[in-house]
């Protein structure tokens, strides 16, 4: 699934913007503040439904205006297929409304969608998935076995809304408003998911390791680069999982929540057997990121053969010649990017036929040739 284009609206700097990227590499550049990560930030909207910056959507609306709009215009090699995005802010009493289409009909979640491409995004505040908390890393993570495995993604779901019911039933009893008589149902209901749940994440793990530390070695971290998923259980099957509950049981009621579980495991990204987040420095924390997102589009291009679309924002900036080859090497190999930069000269091979350039100035997006 590729993306021919995406239309905007009142998206974020811009009133009325087009931009059409090629099958390849994208190249956007212009000055600091211009709108290239917008541009990003765009495509990404009009994809999934969702803002891979913002946490309050009205922050997606161009100031001044009340609502905003963007279309993703895609190809699947046989047909064209169009995603929109409406979102009108909130004024006065009313609520915001957010209307959602995939060819015309309205959907209630772009991510179920079949016709949209897979994403991958870098950008610096990204980092936060290598030095942030485990919850970072657990949810990232989650993703990727959705990615690889979609009719997985129920497990995680249904992990999160039984461990909602036995804390709130912790929770009753703690007060004294419940007794425990039916505590054993939910424990056993919540053993029989944890135990699917890292069942898939170590599953998904397992596949990145090699191509991490082949991508994390090309990129250059000094020493071996690795993954280790560390799961609180070391329960074997159900039954375990349960008599490790009821051990912890007085804590989980004196608490009021449960204190174990899949929902407290940590996936550490390591150097040299050495936590990135506590003893890499933020270049090989960066490099790290990139080594994990190349890997994962790696995995899922193989497993499911559709290569995600990769958005990269400021990424060569911080690299030297040598990475911003091997970067630039690894995204022409296959499948679609978009890089953005405040310099073509960042990235290698930007002035080749193949590559799709565009330049953003003034709320607008020119392609080379307009740009001329």
């Amino acid at each position: 699934m590729r993306v021919v284009s995406v239309e905007m609206r009142d998206f974020r700097s811009y009133v009325r913007a087009e931009a059409v990227l090629g099958e390849g590499l994208t190249v956007v550049y212009g000055p600091n503040g211009a709108g290239k990560s917008n541009l990003l930030e765009a495509i990404y909207y009009g994809c999934t439904g969702r803002s891979a910056r913002a946490r309050n959507e009205r922050e997606l609306v161009r100031f001044g205006a009340r609502a905003t709009r963007v279309v993703v215009a895609l190809d699947d090699g046989a047909r064209a297929h169009e995603l929109t995005v409406g979102y009108e802010a909130p004024a006065g009493g009313e609520r915001a409304v957010k209307r959602m289409s995939a060819d015309g009909a309205p959907v209630e979640r772009l991510l179920d969608v079949e016709a949209r491409p897979l994403l991958s995004v870098f950008q610096p505040d990204r980092l936060e998935l290598v030095k942030g908390p485990p919850a970072v890393r657990r949810a990232h993570l989650d993703q990727v076995v959705c990615a690889v495995w979609p009719a997985r993604a129920s497990v995680r779901r249904d992990y999160s809304g039984v461990l909602a019911q036995r804390n709130a039933l912790l929770g009753r009893i703690r007060s004294g408003q419940a007794s425990d008589a039916t505590l054993p149902t939910w424990d056993r209901e919540l053993a029989v998911r944890a135990i699917e749940l890292r069942a898939d994440r170590e599953a998904a793990v397992t596949l990145l390791a090699g191509s991490f530390a082949e991508h994390a070695s090309e990129l250059g971290i000094s020493g071996a680069a690795s993954l280790d998923y560390r799961p609180r259980s070391r329960a074997a099957n159900e039954d375990e999982f349960v008599a490790e509950l009821q051990e912890r049981l007085p804590g989980d009621l004196e608490r009021g929540f449960s204190t174990h579980g899949p929902h407290r495991d940590e996936l550490a990204i390591l150097r040299d057997g050495r936590e990135l987040r506590v003893y890499g420095s933020q270049g090989e924390q960066r490099l790290a990121l990139l080594s994990l997102l190349m890997a994962e589009r790696a995995v899922i291009a193989r497993e499911r053969h559709r290569t995600p679309l990769m958005l990269l924002d400021d990424v060569m900036s911080e690299l030297d010649a040598t990475r911003r080859e091997l970067l630039a090497e690894e995204l022409s190999s296959g499948g679609q990017s978009v890089i953005a930069t405040t310099d073509l000269a960042h990235v290698p091979g930007a002035s080749a036929a193949s590559v799709t350039r565009l330049r953003v100035a003034d709320g607008a997006i020119l392609s080379e040739a307009l740009a001329a």
